[in-house]
């Protein structure tokens, strides 16, 4: 399950999927199903009307969330996944696939927003971090999720 779309990295790995007879689900905002975005080879491709509905059947049809390197997009999904796993709105895995360290400054500012007091300790491990997909998996399988939220630290 991913975001539709036939260019890119995404569309390349949804391609390869498909080739190694998988099945491959897309969600894609009908505002991007010009001809050269959608890909129209999918086992399934869903069309819905606005960028919410498309994380939020995304969220509510997948077993857990493998972020590849990417731009706004991915960190605008990655980040909504994240705060509605840290709210409890959903209650499924997540990991940053490192590829070469392409998430190192991400990751050092969610550091900061840990040392600065914006994102709370016992919830900086909400993102697992892996150098390869199949490393990602392997921090997703093991239990229990969602992963223990320690409550937000009262004032002095």
């Amino acid at each position: 399950m991913y975001g539709g779309g036939h260019v890119g990295m995404m569309g390349a790995l949804a391609d390869a999927a498909l080739a190694a007879g998988g099945q491959v689900t897309g969600v894609i905002p009908r505002h991007l199903m010009r001809p050269e975005v959608a890909h129209l080879g999918l086992s399934e491709l869903i069309v819905v009307e606005s960028m919410h509905q498309r994380k939020q059947l995304m969220a509510d049809r997948a077993d857990c969330f493998l972020v590849l390197p990417g731009g706004y997009g991915t960190l605008d999904e990655t980040f909504e996944m994240t705060t509605w796993l840290q709210l409890g709105l959903q209650r499924k895995p997540l990991a940053l696939v490192n590829v070469a360290g392409y998430f190192d400054p991400l990751l050092r500012w969610v550091q900061q927003a840990v040392d600065c007091g914006f994102v709370h300790r016992g919830q900086a491990h909400l993102l697992r971090v892996a150098p390869t997909p199949e490393a990602a998996l392997a921090q997703l399988e093991p239990g229990p999720w969602p992963p223990p939220q320690t409550p937000p630290e009262k004032p002095d």
